[in-house]
């Protein structure tokens, strides 16, 4: 099935689970889920398959175990593909690329990586570009510089982060339903790429990791 973009219903559908976070809402609305959000879903990733891999659509279900937050629901589909990540929502589309969050020696090898002379100033040019772009950086941040850190660090922002993420985000119009969306993606995700080779450099990923990010790059 070729991406045909959105369906008509998928910003409804999620106003409406933010509004009621139920089973109720859900069974009464789950063809709803299938049909305008899944199953585009899992079409755009196919016809992006061939540039960029295979990809993986998360589970609809929150992990509620250890969480305060107790609604059952994700008010949003994702989906990644490598270390890309594409999500869906009633505020439209956002894609991203980075690492969500990072295991302690993750964090240690960016931070070495960031500290270098050779490597640290091309992430920041990287950066300081997608920034001008009208990229958002974000990604967990220490509120202070990390211990033995140079309080003059010429890359000291770089080092306060615990993850590094780039994304962009379009609110709903008549493109998300549309296959111009796709498009979209795949031209973000291309300018992203400079971010994704750099990380997958000089952090990669730990083969016990199994923390939440964006995605794995292959």
């Amino acid at each position: 099935m070729t991406f045909p973009g959105f369906g008509e219903a998928v910003v409804d559908f999620y106003e409406g689970l933010e509004a009621d976070n139920s089973k109720a809402y859900w069974t009464d609305n789950k063809a709803l889920y299938d049909d305008h959000v899944r199953a585009p879903m899992v079409a755009m990733l196919a016809d992006l398959e061939p540039e960029f891999g295979p990809g993986k659509v998360f589970r609809p279900y929150r992990d509620v175990r250890f969480a305060a937050d107790k609604t059952p629901y994700k008010v949003q589909c994702g989906a990644t593909v490598g270390g890309r990540y594409v999500q869906v929502s009633a505020d439209g589309i956002m894609v991203a690329v980075g690492y969500y969050r990072m295991t302690s020696a993750q964090v240690a090898r960016f931070r070495a990586a960031v500290d270098d002379d050779r490597h640290g100033p091309e992430l920041e040019t990287i950066v300081e570009d997608l920034r001008a772009d009208g990229f958002t950086v974000d990604g967990e941040q220490l509120k202070s510089r990390p211990r033995g850190a140079d309080p003059e660090h010429p890359r000291l922002e770089l080092l306060r982060h615990k993850s590094l993420f780039v994304r962009r985000s379009w609110p709903p119009s008549d493109e998300l339903h549309t296959p111009a969306v796709r498009e979209r993606v795949a031209a973000t995700w291309r300018r992203l790429e400079p971010l994704g080779r750099w990380l997958d450099e000089h952090v990669g990923v730990d083969l016990d990791d199994t923390a939440d990010r964006p995605g794995r790059r292959r």
